[in-house]
């Protein structure tokens, strides 16, 4: 476990929460009593990684350099890489080749947040011979309807839909991905989708044709803030937790 690194993805231009996101980072607005990025780093801290890349983009990246530091205050080393443009979450992984090297990883999405503990999670992807790992979280079919959804055996991911107009299960894929070093051949060789980027359901879906690609299910919520209906649910149910003595 000690050489499990880990990856915020912290980029974009969070268009869909403007004009909050015209002079600020999305992942610096509040999620209750902390800005959104605090989440992914206790998140990470809780798996026992303390090595931390931090991508960005170039929209108050000076911000996020401010706000972080080194990492000491938080009891972890922060490296950073800037995303000169938007390309896709297989694109911002991407830049963490250098810094990954020949280690395992965690790659959160800097708008997600779940409050249990990560470590149990680690602990499963280390012990299998899974190349990629997936958390799921069972929502409803609404929510289904505008995520990427797995289909499972077991903890064996057997089908990847992304968006599905009649969801095959309830089981949506958060932007929470246990990888392994290869997963830079991987990107190394996708091609942009119809919207002009490399999409993460390819990446799945490779592992899938190889058999390497597992799942486990949280138990607790897991919660995106990358609107502003969800941002709202965020806070309430941040402030509900904290208040539960829980957070």
């Amino acid at each position: 476990m000690e050489k499990l690194k880990g990856l915020i993805l912290a980029g974009g231009t969070g268009s869909r929460l403007r004009p909050l996101t015209k002079a600020c980072n999305k992942h610096l607005l509040p999620v209750y009593n902390k800005p959104m990025i605090y989440y992914p780093i206790e998140m990470l801290k809780s798996a026992g990684v303390k090595d931390i890349m931090v991508v960005t983009g170039t929209y108050h990246a000076g911000d996020i350099f401010t706000l972080l530091g080194s990492g000491k205050d938080f009891g972890v080393k922060f490296t950073y890489r800037v995303q000169d443009e938007a390309g896709g979450i297989p694109s911002a992984i991407a830049l963490a080749e250098d810094f990954v090297g020949k280690d395992k990883f965690i790659s959160i999405n800097g708008d997600n947040i779940v409050f249990e503990s990560l470590k149990p999670f680690a602990e499963q992807f280390e012990k299998s011979d899974a190349e990629m790992q997936v958390l799921l979280y069972k929502g409803i079919e609404e929510e289904a309807k505008k995520s990427g959804v797995a289909v499972v055996e077991g903890s064996k991911v057997v089908e990847v839909v992304e968006k599905p107009a009649e969801p095959p299960s309830r089981n949506i894929i958060v932007g929470i991905y246990f990888l392994s070093p290869n997963v830079f051949d991987i990107i190394r060789k996708l091609k942009p989708s119809a919207r002009g980027e490399t999409e993460i359901t390819d990446v799945q879906r490779h592992y899938l044709q190889k058999g390497k690609l597992s799942a486990a299910m949280l138990e607790g919520n897991w919660l995106d803030a990358g609107d502003f209906e969800d941002l709202l649910n965020a806070n309430l149910e941040t402030k509900k937790l904290s208040e539960s003595g829980r957070d």
